[in-house]
């Protein structure tokens, strides 16, 4: 994977998070109670048809998407959060962002992300 794929397909999560900011959403909760709105599910899809496409032989982690333990076994990966901070980002508060961690090895070997602040 190029940074410059990371970085853009980054900065083009945040902007449609941003373009869903203080919006009408639909909401719901998940497990126990974790909020999710159709924008963190808009945000991982994009996410997702980008990076996955480009790199599909990494495993792919997302809290947003059904977890498939295939991806232990990829040399390797994305780990993601559509949008970290779902309940400010519901709140209307700018105190969430969109994160991607590229992780080989296990380690995390570059990661992207945008926050609420930036435009």
């Amino acid at each position: 994977m190029t940074p410059a794929l990371l970085a853009d397909t980054v900065r083009e999560a945040g902007a449609l998070a941003l373009s869903l900011f203080r919006t009408e959403l639909k909401i719901w909760t998940k497990g126990a109670s974790s909020p999710v709105s159709e924008a963190d599910i808009a945000v991982n899809d994009l996410l997702e048809s980008r990076l996955r496409s480009a790199t599909p032989d990494y495993g792919w982690l997302s809290e947003e998407s059904a977890d498939d333990e295939q991806r232990l076994r990829q040399a390797s990966g994305l780990d993601v959060d559509p949008i970290d901070g779902t309940r400010g980002y519901l709140a209307g508060r700018e105190d969430w962002c969109v994160s991607v961690a590229l992780v080989e090895g296990r380690i995390a070997a570059a990661g992207g992300g945008v926050r609420a602040g930036q435009r």
